[in-house]
């Protein structure tokens, strides 16, 4: 957000499996480990992932007596009445409340998008001041951004997704002046390198030049994150026995400096929070920031 006020980061894909909530959940918790104040928002109501993974972390934590650090979160409901602009409002209200109740503490909040779009989805992505899609390493997965022309490998059209972001980005612009920085983030990475694999990399960054957004590695395929999610654990967590509940494995330590790296590339702002706070605590005048963003939003949405 401008000025002093919290980073929002939005994990967004419309296509199922590519490890949205697994990102989401593991950037929170390695910011929370950085000594960050992080607030997490589950806009998903069918799956609710990012929740499950909250209140298993709280779970085992509990259950075991572990100090283990955790987010502020809020799970915002899909509202179900008979008005689709009633809604939408009482969407956007919820929505609005749970940033006011963070906005002026938390240095990130970071947001879990479903797989599928709704007026929270285009909400959250209009908030956002990093957004991270993640695409698995396919080119099948390819087709969530753009259709692939097969002659010449350059894209053709533009995915629904696609043009949502953009929309997206255009409002962010028009109500403050600064775009939202998209990354796109080759997910479930092979170990070993072939030829689809270097088709899919052509072509994402192909796709990236025509959106104007960036690309960076993620996370490659391991059975690590399956493991640590009834815990509610990540690879940033202690890696002993009494933490994990087994031996942890060379495993852990490959996915953590991987999620480090994907960290790195994000180009988050983490140098800036703690004299950001410092400026937030000082100051007694409310700050032109995710409030400001909302009035903006609600006057055009709604």
């Amino acid at each position: 957000m401008a000025g002093h006020g919290v980073h929002v980061i939005v994990v967004g894909n419309e296509k199922g499996g590519s490890g949205k909530s697994t990102t989401a959940f593991h950037l929170a918790i390695y910011l929370l480990y950085q000594g960050y104040k992080v607030a997490s928002i589950d806009v998903d109501s069918r799956q609710q992932t990012l929740t499950h993974y909250v209140r298993n972390r709280r779970a085992w934590a509990k259950g075991r007596d572990l100090r283990l650090p955790h987010t502020t979160h809020f799970h915002l409901p899909v509202a179900r009445g008979d008005s689709l602009r009633e809604n939408h409002k009482v969407e956007f209200d919820l929505f609005r409340q749970a940033v006011g109740e963070v906005e002026h503490d938390a240095d990130f909040v970071v947001i879990d998008t479903p797989g599928f779009d709704t007026n929270l989805t285009r909400l959250a992505h209009s908030l956002a001041d990093t957004l991270v899609t993640p695409v698995n390493d396919s080119l099948i997965d390819l087709n969530v951004m753009a259709q692939i022309d097969p002659v010449t490998g350059e894209p053709r059209e533009m995915s629904h997704y696609s043009r949502l972001v953009q929309r997206a980005r255009s409002e962010r612009l028009a109500i403050d002046g600064r775009t939202v920085d998209w990354v796109l983030v080759r997910n479930r990475i092979s170990m070993l390198s072939s030829r689809n694999m270097r088709q899919v990399q052509t072509m994402l960054e192909r796709i990236a030049l025509r959106l104007g957004c960036r690309v960076a590695d993620g996370i490659a395929e391991r059975v690590i994150f399956r493991s640590l999610f009834p815990a509610g654990l990540t690879v940033f967590d202690p890696l002993d026995e009494d933490m994990l509940g087994g031996v942890p494995s060379m495993s852990h330590t490959s996915a953590r400096q991987e999620y480090r790296n994907l960290v790195e590339a994000l180009h988050l702002p983490v140098s800036e929070r703690a004299e950001a706070r410092k400026a937030l605590s000082a100051s007694l005048s409310p700050h032109k920031d995710g409030s400001q963003r909302f009035v903006h939003m609600l006057n055009s949405e709604i």
